[in-house]
C-alpha cells in the first residue's frame, strides 16, 4: 500500500468527538487550485482513491477513512450525512482549509450533495461519480446489491474476486487493475461497515437539490454500472440545476479505474473552466 501513498501526509485527527485518519496531499505547496475534498465510498479506506489525488498533482487533496474503516477507529455512536458533513467541515477548519471543489464516488457522492448543500458558502464546484439521489434511486440487479451489502466482499479475498464482475462490471471486470484495487482494500470493522450502511436510510437529496445544490456539478456516470445504473446520474442531471452529465462507455462501477484518462480529463477540463458569472458574484 505504500506506493498509493507516496507523498501523503497521514495523521489522526481529532474532530467532531471523533478520530479521523486523514491523508492530504500537496497542501502546504502553493497552488492555483482550490483543494479537493473526497469522499470515499463504502467501506472503501484512502488507499483504494489515492491514486487519483497522485494524479491530479496541481491540486491539494483531502481524504479521510470513515469511522470503523481504513484505520479510523470504531464509531462509538451512529452518524448521518448532517452530522458527517459537519465533521468534515471541522476538519477543514483544523487543517486550515478554506473553500474546497468536493467529489465523492457512490456512497460518499451522498455526502458530497449534503456536504455541498450544508456547507454551500465554502464550496465552489461538485463532482458527483458513480452515485445517486439515496432512497430515491433507481436499483442496481439484486444480483450485485446483495452482494454490495455483504461485508464479506472487503474480508474474503476469495469471495470478492468471484463476484468482482457483478459488483463492478464487466467494464472494469475486462480491464487491467482489478488485482492492484482489491490489493489497496483493507476491511471495515462489522460495526463501521453497518453504520455506513444505517447513515443513508431514509435519506434523500431529490427534494433539496433543485433549490439548494446551486455550485456547478459535474455528474459522472458509466452505462455498464450494475450497483448504480445510468438512470440515477440522469435523475440527478435533471434536479441539479447547473449541472452536466458525463457517460463513460463501458464502464462500470469503478470507471475511475477502468477508464482513468478520460475521468481525469473530464474532472480537469470541469474544475479549470473559468469561473462563471455566479461564482464571481459568490466570491
Amino acid at each position: 500500500m505504500t506506493d498509493v501513498m507516496d507523498g501523503a501526509v497521514v495523521s489522526m485527527q481529532e474532530v467532531g468527538g471523533r478520530t479521523l485518519r486523514t491523508a492530504t496531499w500537496r497542501l502546504d505547496e502553493p497552488s492555483d487550485h482550490l483543494p479537493v475534498l473526497f469522499f470515499n465510498g463504502i467501506g472503501a479506506n484512502i488507499e483504494a482513491v489515492a491514486p487519483l489525488a497522485q494524479t491530479l498533482t496541481e491540486r491539494p487533496f483531502i481524504m479521510f477513512d470513515m469511522p470503523g474503516v481504513g484505520e479510523s477507529p470504531e464509531p462509538l455512536v451512529p452518524y448521518n450525512p448532517f452530522t458527517m458533513s459537519w465533521t468534515a467541515s471541522q476538519l477543514l477548519n483544523k487543517l486550515g482549509v478554506g473553500d474546497v471543489d468536493v467529489m465523492g464516488i457512490s456512497w460518499g457522492g451522498g455526502i458530497a450533495q449534503h456536504f455541498a448543500m450544508q456547507h454551500a458558502a465554502r464550496v465552489r464546484r461538485v463532482v458527483l461519480i458513480a452515485t445517486s439521489a439515496g432512497m430515491l434511486m433507481m436499483p442496481g440487479s439484486p444480483k450485485a446489491l446483495t452482494k454490495m451489502a455483504n461485508p464479506r466482499r472487503y474480508i474474503d479475498p476469495e469471495f470478492m474476486m468471484k463476484n468482482f464482475e457483478t459488483l463492478y462490471g464487466e467494464g472494469l471486470g475486462k480491464s487491467q487493475g482489478k488485482g492492484g484495487h482489491m490489493s489497496r482494500l483493507k476491511p471495515p470493522s462489522p460495526r463501521g461497515y453497518m453504520y455506513q450502511l444505517i447513515a443513508m436510510l431514509g435519506w434523500t437529496s431529490a427534494p433539496a437539490l433543485p433549490f439548494l445544490l446551486k455550485q456547478e456539478t459535474l455528474i459522472m456516470m458509466g452505462d455498464d454500472d450494475a450497483i448504480v445504473p445510468l438512470a440515477n446520474g440522469r435523475f440527478l442531471d435533471m434536479l441539479i440545476p447547473n449541472s452536466e452529465l458525463v457517460v463513460m462507455k463501458g464502464g462500470g462501477h469503478l470507471f475511475l479505474l477502468s477508464h482513468k484518462d478520460e475521468s481525469v480529463d473530464a474532472m480537469r477540463g470541469f474544475l479549470d473552466r473559468p469561473a462563471t458569472q455566479d461564482e464571481e458574484l459568490a466570491a
